[in-house]
């Protein structure tokens, strides 16, 4: 085979897909390429012969091409991203290979890079560059660093300001544990898009991490801040759709701005990431700016999850249980208890359910807070000092996300068995607003616990979005109609037709009702005419120890 010709080898490389650029040891450059020409826009007569730093943004340090050098003459090689500047003046990133070539007896240096702030160049960039997510395509959380570094250099010279806004999608964990990582890939792409929808021209956008996203905002007044974190919460107030389904977000976003809220783009992501923490804390689907009271209450939440996840791996005697009885509202008697999970950290002390819990949830160890609730209650049960009264429930709470986990049957087993021994039947409370979205899967596995003899509830009734066809397909026995209809319960209050009408629901479902958080006797005797089946709440017990719980089980159910 003839060796390829000069102009031959010269027409290879001018029509590479990559940007060329040979630079003699000077430096001066030699030789520039179709693609160096397209994405810098200079001509090949403007450059060659100048020095590569004619297309330098000026946003590194010395130190920055100290290191770049060193690395050359180290191993060979550089690797990385760097911002230059195009002929208009623009600024934007490149994602750049040094290396050493010998051409003629001569020694250059060929920079080959990519364009990676440009979104549409093409499939090669995602499949080539560590620097886009290849799901929603993306920055990712080191390129967006790299855009925030240069953001901050730039308004270092001109004075002027941006904020950060960190976007967390809530609830997104459950689409993926219950309806399986293919469909939240999905939602999570049509979600990357609903984000983009609310950005101007100029703004960026990035995945951080799962369901976690950034963004960088140009600020032209005070009100522009304000405006588009509520678009960004008011976007996901309609559902995503994916394929014939829809699914409902929400979205918590923290803003953080640039001087006074960081001079540098890890201050200011941490500090908008402490705001949208502050946003979850405030309930979700909206948006808080940074402030230093707010980062304490995020500091301390975060010090909360940390102790919590060294707690539930290593400290089992901090968590114990109590229970609460539930009552036939009709007769006084004992009909149920709810088994409850406390936790009493050395340093915190006593930590609410509201709390732990949903960090549990939150970081992946909700059944480990399961196994410690079986421990304690199969603890309490073997006590056979007294002689129980038979056909009582026991009633747990699990969370969705934990139905078709393969570890669930064999922890609830044994404590099924348990509760069975002693005469009493189990039952498990899940949360209306979790059952709601439950695929298939999850519901036959209820369906399984059912046929068992195990009673299914669903906690916190009215606060989700049952139909009336969804309620009467679900496999449960039980509503429990959260507290917050009960509080202003008698007269002729609004709260009083709810609770009627959910009753009447029960009725014609043949469902059983628990009234949730009974505190005052005008509530007790209004649930009684309006002939609710069970209650429970501070009126008639407050939760207590196994030990203290006993008595009660005889005051109630003997003569």
């Amino acid at each position: 085979m003839q060796a390829l010709q000069q102009q031959d080898f010269r027409a290879l490389v001018d029509n590479h897909p990559r940007a060329i650029m040979l630079s003699t040891t000077e430096p001066r450059i030699a030789y520039v390429n179709r693609m160096f020409r397209s994405v810098t826009g200079y001509q090949t007569e403007e450059v060659v012969g100048q020095a590569p730093s004619m297309l330098s943004s000026g946003l590194h340090s010395p130190e920055f091409y100290q290191a770049m050098w060193k690395s050359l003459s180290d191993y060979g090689r550089w690797e990385g991203v760097i911002w230059n500047r195009r002929k208009n003046g623009e600024t934007y990133p490149q994602w750049l290979t040094i290396y050493p070539v010998i051409r003629d007896g001569r020694q250059f240096f060929a920079g080959v890079f990519t364009d990676v702030g440009d979104i549409a160049a093409g499939d090669e960039r995602l499949a080539s560059l560590a620097y886009y997510d290849p799901l929603t395509e993306l920055p990712n959380r080191s390129l967006f660093q790299e855009f925030l570094k240069a953001r901050v250099a730039q308004r270092e010279r001109d004075g002027g300001c941006f904020a950060v806004l960190y976007v967390d999608l809530d609830f997104f964990k459950s689409i993926n544990d219950l309806h399986g990582h293919e469909c939240g890939d999905q939602v999570l792409q049509q979600a990357a898009q609903c984000i983009k929808s609310v950005l101007r021209k100029g703004d960026v956008v990035a995945r951080l991490s799962g369901d976690e996203f950034a963004v960088i905002i140009e600020l032209q007044n005070d009100e522009d801040l304000e405006s588009v974190c509520q678009r960004m919460t008011q976007i996901f107030q309609a559902p995503i759709i994916v394929g014939a389904r829809e699914y409902f977000l929400s979205a918590s976003v923290g803003a953080a701005v640039y001087p006074g809220h960081g001079r540098t783009g890890a201050e200011l992501l941490q500090n908008a990431d402490r705001a949208m923490y502050s946003a979850k804390m405030a309930g979700r689907s909206c948006y808080r700016i940074y402030s230093a009271v707010d980062t304490e209450r995020g500091r301390y939440r975060q010090r909360l999850s940390e102790a919590l996840i060294a707690s539930v791996k290593t400290a089992p005697e901090e968590f114990s249980v109590v229970y609460q009885p539930q009552y036939h509202l009709a007769t006084g008697e004992v009909a149920a208890v709810e088994a409850l999970l406390r936790w009493n950290h050395p340093e915190f002390g006593p930590v609410s359910p509201g709390d732990f819990v949903a960090i549990a949830e939150q970081r992946g160890h909700i059944h480990e807070l399961t196994e410690h609730l079986v421990r304690c209650v199969l603890a309490d049960l073997s006590d056979k000092t007294a002689r129980l009264p038979e056909g009582l429930g026991l009633a747990i709470n699990i969370s969705a996300r934990q139905i078709t986990d393969s570890r669930l049957e064999a922890l609830l087993t044994p404590l099924f068995e348990r509760i069975r021994g002693v005469g009493w039947v189990p039952e498990i409370e899940i949360t209306e607003t979790h059952l709601m979205n439950l695929s298939r899967q999850c519901l036959n596995r209820l369906q399984e616990f059912g046929e068992q003899g195990v009673v299914v509830a669903i906690d916190d009734f009215g606060t989700g979005y049952s139909s009336l066809a969804y309620l009467h397909a679900l496999p449960v026995q039980v509503l429990k109609i959260d507290r917050q209809f009960i509080w202003r319960l008698g007269g002729k209050s609004r709260d009083s037709r709810i609770v009627s009408a959910i009753l009447g629901i029960a009725e014609a479902l043949d469902l059983e009702v628990v009234a949730e958080g009974i505190e005052t006797e005008e509530q007790h005797n209004k649930l009684r005419e309006l002939n609710c089946h069970r209650g429970q709440g501070f009126l008639m017990a407050r939760p207590a120890p196994w030990q203290k719980l006993i008595p009660l089980f005889f005051d109630r159910n003997q003569d």
